[in-house]
């Protein structure tokens, strides 16, 4: 369970915490690899207010915000002192947005077959049920029935699994995290060690 770069804590101007633990975090990676499980985790024990980064984009009806609204939104949420957000959206603007802000970046790179074991339930799941998601949205059919990867999730996270993994091994060696820690993820194991790594904050 590596984690490499800067120190979690700092000042509270700079975003660190003076209790030694993270204050404003960004979960990445592929779908179906636990972002907003870990997310939601980190943020009941650090006492982080947690958003996807998902419900920014799709709005009523599965509509894309525009990336004006998304920057908009995104940056009014970050400019609060403790959060945690999961998702990626890059090509939204969400490194130019978050990632100077972080003190700490999470990446659970989970290996692809387990990855796309836990999507496809997960997709399954969420349609059986018909869970709302973000902004009233459910589930589309679209999932089930189409093979193009932007209409269907399971798809693309086959697709995008090792375009995520080469895409931040390259950030984790040209200095785009070198301001903050960060953890790299490989196994269930690893991620269980480092949820319980972390003291509750009194912020709570």
């Amino acid at each position: 369970m590596p984690v490499e770069g800067a120190a979690a804590g700092g000042s509270p101007d700079s975003g660190g915490a003076t209790d030694g633990n993270p204050k404003r975090i960004w979960v990445i990676g592929c779908p179906g690899s636990g972002k907003t499980s870990i997310a939601a985790a980190l943020a009941a024990r650090l006492g982080l207010v947690h958003r996807e980064l998902d419900s920014f984009y799709h709005q009523a009806n599965w509509t894309p915000a525009s990336r004006e609204d998304f920057a908009r939104d995104l940056g009014e949420f970050v400019e609060q002192p403790r959060w945690v957000v999961d998702g990626n959206y890059n090509s939204m603007g969400s490194n130019e947005i978050v990632l100077p802000l972080v003190d700490l970046v999470v990446w659970p790179d989970l290996p692809r077959a387990l990855v796309m074991r836990r999507v496809a339930a997960r997709t399954i799941r969420r349609a059986v049920t018909r869970e709302t998601l973000w902004n009233g949205n459910r589930e589309p059919l679209t999932n089930f029935t189409s093979l193009k990867p932007e209409k269907n999730i399971v798809a693309w996270a086959w697709e995008h699994h090792p375009k995520y993994r080469e895409r931040y091994e390259t950030a984790l060696h040209d200095g785009t995290f070198d301001h903050a820690a960060v953890a790299r993820l490989t196994s269930d194991a690893e991620v269980a060690t480092f949820l319980s790594s972390f003291q509750p904050s009194a912020n709570r």
